[in-house]
């Protein structure tokens, strides 16, 4: 048998445990929205970067996409001997997926 301040303690511990639970009902760990952006173009070796992030080749996220929180967003992909592209774009939650398609030109000679 338990001594009696022992016993007490535990109540008080069910208790709280029982007084926390009772308040987390209903909450759920939410997942933070995205869109997707998709990115297209002939020039698969062309640098991709979000937000002056770097994500990789354009080939690699035409392939995979890229999940945007909402908000907005700069587009930017570079190659050299070309211009680079720049988009401004908004990603806006429950809005289908952001297609970009990037037409890089040559930098004249």
């Amino acid at each position: 048998m338990l001594p009696q301040v022992i016993r007490r303690k535990v109540a008080a511990l069910a208790l709280l445990v029982s007084a926390l639970g009772a308040g987390m009902t209903g909450c759920v760990a939410q997942t933070p929205d995205t869109v997707s952006l998709r990115v297209q173009g002939a020039d698969a070796d062309a640098s991709v970067t979000v937000d002056d992030q770097y994500l990789g080749a354009l080939a690699y996220v035409a392939k995979r996409g890229v999940a945007l929180p909402p908000g907005q967003h700069r587009v930017t992909v570079e190659k050299a001997g070309y211009f680079p592209w720049d988009r401004l774009v908004t990603a806006r939650s429950g809005v289908g997926p952001i297609v970009l398609t990037v037409e890089l030109r040559r930098i004249p000679d």
